[in-house]
């Protein structure tokens, strides 16, 4: 009897998870099952401890090829089932406070720059393009793509992919800002895997807290504000109160690597 393999899958490599969008047939376009399983992947990373960091990846040649339009024209609903606040792909308004990579193994346009865009860092393949194209056919990018673009490259770069719908190559991408690093595409899902590596290292509540205040900023204007200052206090007050917080000066002083109870 034959079964549908799950449309993404959750695999704990120490002290990261890494989601892989798991439709390679159809260039991981995004779905009903593959939002479910996304969204659901996220919830138990953001509750499992002994996950800090958490890698997004694709199967198979592509990353993730947009909504599945098939699923769309048949009438499909392709958010996550009994989860519509999680948005495009169980993940485009799903926070979590835990640090997402995207690791871009191949074709990215339209929802699969979206979902990048909602990671928090990426690591793209050489050869990837990323895009915005739903100009081409008479949509928008809604996925958050009109949302993210401008806030992390300059306007005028935004505006000329939002507005042509061109797509820009992986060294154009980094030029500008809109990627960490470009490896070559065997080296993608290890050069991603490395940099969570890197941040699972440190103390995990300092590394959410910093995430967490790095997203509130946006909601404040200038940064002389009282209101950032005393969201600032808000945030980081618990974490130097805690055991970690103790913890790290005293591994300094006593020559020795920190022993991290995120606590």
């Amino acid at each position: 009897m034959s079964t549908t393999p799950p449309a993404a899958l959750l695999e704990r490599r120490d002290a990261i998870a890494v989601i892989t969008l798991n439709r390679p047939e159809a260039l991981n376009a995004v779905n009903g099952a593959l939002s479910t399983a996304v969204g659901a992947a996220l919830e138990e990373f953001a509750t499992d401890p002994n996950l800090r960091v958490a890698v997004i990846t694709g199967a198979g040649r592509a990353f993730c090829a947009g909504a599945d339009l098939k699923a769309l024209a048949a009438g499909e609903r392709i958010h996550a089932d009994g989860h519509e606040e999680w948005g495009f792909a169980g993940l485009v308004t799903h926070f979590i406070d835990k640090p997402i990579i995207a690791a871009v193994n191949g074709f990215a346009l339209g929802g699969g720059t979206e979902i990048m865009l909602a990671c928090d860092l990426a690591v793209v393949s050489e050869d990837a393009k990323l895009g915005l194209p739903e100009v081409k056919r008479g949509l928008a990018a809604a996925a958050g793509g009109l949302l993210r673009l401008p806030r992390q490259i300059p306007l005028k770069l935004a505006l000329e992919l939002m507005l042509t719908g061109e797509a820009v190559d992986a060294a154009t991408a980094a030029q500008w800002g809109l990627v960490n690093r470009v490896v070559p595409a065997d080296r993608v899902l290890d050069a991603a895997l490395e940099l969570a590596d890197r941040i699972a290292a440190n103390a995990p509540l300092s590394v959410r807290a910093s995430k967490r205040v790095a997203y509130r900023v946006a909601d404040f204007g200038s940064d002389w504000s009282e209101e950032l200052w005393a969201m600032n206090a808000e945030e980081l007050g618990p974490l130097f109160r805690s055991d970690d917080a103790k913890e790290g000066p005293r591994a300094f002083a006593e020559k020795r690597a920190p022993r991290w109870q995120g606590r």
